[in-house]
Parts: C-alpha cells; sequence; structure tokens
C-alpha cells in the first residue's frame, strides 16, 4: 500500500469517526428530544449541560473526545513507521497517520455527513486528539481550560484560550510537526466559535452553569 492511499485511507477514518453526533444519540436515547432545538443548538457537551443532566454532558466530553483521539491511535498502531519529511521536517509515517486521522476526527465532529455538514464546535474532539497523541500536551491543555472557566466562567473563551496556546507549547516542546497539525485544529476551533466571540465582546455571553434552572 503506497503512503498516500494509508493516508487516505486513515483520514476516511478519521472523518467518519469523528462525524458520530454522541450529543445528539445521547440526548434522544435519555428522552430530551433534538439537542438541535435546546440552548445555542449544538450538539457539544456545552448544551448538552443546559438540559440539566451533568453525567449526560460528561457522557458526551468523553465519547466526543474519544473519537478523535482513538482515531488518531488506531492509526498510530496499525501504520508501519517508516522515515517521512513534512515540509523539511522529519517524522515518520505512523506519527503522521496518526497527526492526520484525529484531526480529520475533528473535522468530522465539525462537520459530520450525518447531519448535512452542520455539527458541533470541536473543542472536545480537538482535546481528545492532543490527549492522544501528545499526553503531556494534553494535561497543559486541561489546565489552562480550568483555570479560564474557574476564573472567568465562560466555557467558549476557555476553549479558545487552550486552542490558541496548544501549538505554542507543543513548538517549545520540540514537535514542530504536531504543532502545524494543532494549529489547523485551533484555527478550526476559533473560527467554529464566531459567535461566542462577538457575544464575549458584547458582553452577552452566557456563563458555565452546574444548577439545574
Amino acid at each position: 500500500m503506497t503512503t498516500t492511499l494509508t493516508f487516505t485511507l486513515c483520514a476516511l477514518g478519521g472523518y467518519l469517526l469523528g462525524s458520530i453526533p454522541f450529543g445528539l444519540v445521547l440526548t434522544r436515547m435519555a428522552g430530551l428530544g433534538d439537542l438541535r432545538k435546546i440552548g445555542s443548538g449544538n450538539i457539544g457537551a456545552t448544551n448538552v449541560l443546559r438540559t440539566g443532566h451533568k453525567w449526560l454532558a460528561l457522557l458526551t466530553v468523553l465519547l466526543d473526545a474519544s473519537k478523535a483521539g482513538l482515531a488518531a491511535l488506531i492509526a498510530l498502531k496499525t501504520v508501519t513507521p517508516e522515515p517521512y519529511v513534512f515540509l523539511n521536517l522529519m517524522t515518520n509515517t505512523a506519527a503522521m497517520a496518526s497527526l492526520i486521522a484525529g484531526t480529520m476526527g475533528v473535522i468530522g465532529h465539525n462537520f459530520p455527513v450525518w447531519l448535512k455538514f452542520k455539527g458541533g464546535k470541536g473543542v472536545a474532539s480537538a482535546f481528545g486528539f492532543i490527549v492522544f497523541t501528545n499526553p503531556q500536551l494534553g494535561l497543559i491543555a486541561l489546565f489552562i481550560w480550568l483555570v479560564m472557566a474557574f476564573t472567568f466562567k465562560y466555557s467558549s473563551l476557555s476553549a479558545l484560550t487552550a486552542a490558541a496556546l496548544v501549538p505554542f507549547f507543543a513548538y517549545f516542546m520540540n514537535d514542530p510537526v504536531s504543532s502545524i497539525f494543532y494549529t489547523f485544529t485551533a484555527i478550526l476551533v476559533i473560527l467554529r466559535h464566531h459567535a461566542n466571540i462577538m457575544r464575549l465582546i458584547k458582553g452577552e455571553e452566557s456563563k458555565i452553569k452546574l444548577k439545574k434552572n
């Protein structure tokens, strides 16, 4: 199998796995109706939390995070590692396949084929992708999110800050190839939060609430 075909299959597999809308599936199974008609209309864990079901939101986070991360892990374990040069940077085919599959998993969450390409914002999926490909960096991202969340109480601001800082940490941790893919996912997360950014600027963004109304 050629390297191009291997990467293509990893990309397709990652996208399809990332396209599974766990938030929508879980809320329907719980009898809460169509999640897209609740709160922000998003299919992610933050909107699931707005239903008042904290454990359902937690399960959504875990599953959404796992799908992109799992795609990356499967690619890493199934592709034979061979020397590979990407943008004049030395890596190997297994690492590249993992980064491609994980990135496509995040894209799949944002633009799922099953929901006419209208998905979530990719925060949990991006986080899972980072954790599975660089656990140390995943802990750093989680720490940033928690500090921002407890300080300002805005989920979107916490996610945006963590997403923006991750590529820099990856680069300075001597992982330039991964930092390129993390930069792409960070840009995607930021673009998907354009409405949240406008609400933050206007002071209209909803804060994190742990109690059911």
